[in-house]
């Protein structure tokens, strides 16, 4: 038997699909973009069916400076794993106590997250708690802990999700049977917990992989460049060209065939492009872990 197709269904369908369109059309303009000849882009414009395609733009990006990027995307691949990694655990072993309504002081260490959701000591004070107290500046510590490695929200969602959706039965029965916190937590919580975890660490780890602030303050080193930052220079310099174009007209020839705007789109292909590749193993997850906090929040 055919379901019956009611008005409501034709609706929320048809917004569905427009809200579809918006989010898809943008990345196909920008990747059709990023393979226009710069000529063709300042002539006509924007279009999905250029007249001229080139490829230069991305040349520009992996050719002279090709190196450099495989080397931050492999920088960038190592912070983004080994951060969601701590984050994930880090995260954990903080909400799980704080969903245990026997914790001692239990208010007074949720009130301390929620009070960094509000408040943070600025940019110049935490500048200088990073680099004179704990030396992160130029090295791999500086890419994975300032703002990044604990989140108060998503150590608010963890406990949320904890203190509502594992049976507290569950929890009872594993510690009648002489398992302690750490083994109720690994084999117990742990197991059900897969859709949050797996949300959460998508959220983090884009989070690491599109960051670039703590390489602009903590990082000078080339070495240490993640992706991000290696575009982000990138960028820069094609700016400082175009402005220098413009006021030594010597250097107008050079810039003229610089693909300034082919650039812009190709570096923001090159920075979507991993993402877009791991998000559908991740959207089962993500999409379930999201509609518990939804409705569990």
């Amino acid at each position: 038997m055919s379901k019956k197709i009611t008005p409501g269904v034709v609706i929320t369908h048809t917004i569905m699909i427009a809200l579809c369109v918006i989010c898809i059309v943008p990345f196909l303009l920008i990747l059709v973009s990023s393979f226009t000849d710069e000529s063709a882009l300042m002539m006509n414009g924007y279009s999905f069916f250029p007249e001229k395609w080139s490829t230069y733009a991305y040349t520009y990006i992996l050719g002279g400076g090709g190196s450099n990027v495989i080397h931050g995307y492999f920088v960038s691949i190592g912070v983004t794993v080994v951060g969601t990694m701590l984050s994930i655990l880090m995260t954990t072993l903080f909400a799980y106590p704080l969903s245990r309504k026997d914790l001692p002081f239990r208010n007074v260490f949720a009130f301390f997250v929620f009070f960094t959701m509000l408040f943070n000591g600025g940019l110049v004070p935490s500048y200088m708690m990073w680099t004179r107290i704990f030396h992160i500046k130029n090295t791999y510590a500086a890419l994975l802990f300032p703002a990044l490695l604990m989140n108060a929200f998503y150590v608010i969602m963890m406990r949320t999700y904890f203190s509502t959706t594992i049976p507290e039965e569950l929890i009872e029965a594993a510690r009648l049977d002489g398992g302690s916190e750490i083994t109720i937590l690994w084999k117990v919580v742990a197991p059900l917990s897969k859709p949050m975890v797996a949300t959460l660490a998508f959220m983090i780890g884009l989070g690491y992989w599109n960051d670039w602030m703590n390489g602009l303050y903590y990082v000078t080193d080339t070495a240490y460049f993640s992706i991000q930052n290696i575009l982000n220079r990138m960028l820069q310099d094609v700016q400082f060209l175009s402005t220098a174009a413009a006021t030594q007209a010597s250097m107008g020839s050079v810039v003229s065939n610089l693909p300034t705007t082919g650039i812009r789109m190709s570096v923001a292909v090159v920075g979507l492009l991993p993402i877009m590749i791991i998000y559908p193993f991740f959207q089962k997850y993500l999409v379930k872990g999201i509609m518990i906090g939804g409705v569990k929040g």
